[in-house]
Parts: structure tokens; sequence; C-alpha cells
């Protein structure tokens, strides 16, 4: 199966904010710059599954406008972001050493923020992708985000097995209104 992995655009926020599960806009102009150049990509027959938070419906909702032969969006809300927890919204630079100390040592873990761990991320993402299999068809987009995505990453490469440390998640991911095509 191949999968379309589209990132929404960047936020409407000033820069350095952790922003996970929260439910923050995309800056409207590059979310239609970034449908404009994704719509032409998307496969017609591929259905179009879309995180549960607003900036990827934004984006999701901007490439069916330009592409209505697409099927209808499919919302999940297992393709939101990571969840941070009390570190939603707050500055990265502001976060306590010792937090991001405590996720490292135990990265898979350890719910940084209080909410959910990087294994539980990638363990959602892993049932979201096998439900995706199951309808057969040869082609799925999914419009999401950077820690999905890279969860798909680790999957593909990993399969099921539990992350073991940080050195095993992916460091890349497309840009904001970037994408990544993965043959699974």
């Amino acid at each position: 199966m191949k999968l379309w992995l589209l990132r929404h655009a960047r936020v409407d926020l000033a820069p350095g904010l952790c922003y996970g599960a929260s439910d923050v806009p995309a800056h409207a102009d590059l979310t239609q710059a970034a449908a404009e150049a994704l719509a032409p990509l998307v496969p017609q027959t591929a259905p179009l599954w879309v995180s549960g938070l607003g900036r990827a419906r934004q984006l999701a909702e901007a490439v069916r406008l330009l592409r209505p032969d697409l099927e209808p969006l499919r919302t999940d809300a297992r393709l939101n972001e990571m969840d941070f927890g009390q570190w939603e919204l707050q500055r990265w630079d502001a976060i306590p050493r010792h937090a991001f100390e405590a996720w490292m040592a135990e990265f898979a873990h350890h719910r940084f923020g209080g909410a959910e761990s990087t294994q539980q991320v990638i363990d959602r993402v892993f049932a979201a992708l096998n439900d995706t299999r199951k309808t057969g068809r040869p082609e799925a987009v999914w419009v999401t985000h950077a820690g999905v995505i890279r969860a798909v990453q680790y999957l593909a490469v990993h399969g099921a097995r539990p992350i073991q440390d940080a050195s095993g998640w992916p460091a890349d991911a497309p840009e904001p209104g970037g994408h990544l095509c993965l043959t699974l």
C-alpha cells in the first residue's frame, strides 16, 4: 500500500510554542499554498483521512475544494498530534530541563507533560494504519502532523516492535505544508 502523508501548514502562533494536541489554527495563506501544491499529487481513488485537529482539517478541506473528485473526508482522532499535557502552549525553552531529561530517560513510556507517551502515539498510529490497510485500497492519504508522520516512519522500519529509546525515533518529517509518500 502507498500512504500519502500530508502535514498541515505552519500554525498561526508565535514561534517556539509547544502545541501538540492543542487545536490551534494554521496560517490561512500558507494552508492555501500547500493545498495548491499538494492537490495535484493526491490520487483520485485514495480514501482521505484527516486528523481531528482543525489545522489538519483546514488543509484537507482546502485540498478537497481544489479536487472535488476526491472522496469525502474521514476524520480519525488517532491521526492527532501527540498530547503534551501541561506543556501545551508553553514556550519550549520555558519547559524545565529536568522534564526533557525524564522523557529522554524513559522515552517510550514517559508521559511528557503528563498526558501521552511516545509508545501510546505509536500504538494508536499502528491501529489506524491497520484499519487503513484493511480497506484493501492500494493508496490512502492522511492529513496529519509531524509526530504521526514520524510514528508511521518508525512503524515502516520496525513494525509493531516497541520503541526502546529516543535514538529509534525518526528525526525527519516534512516541513509544515509538505508531504511524504511511503510504500508500506
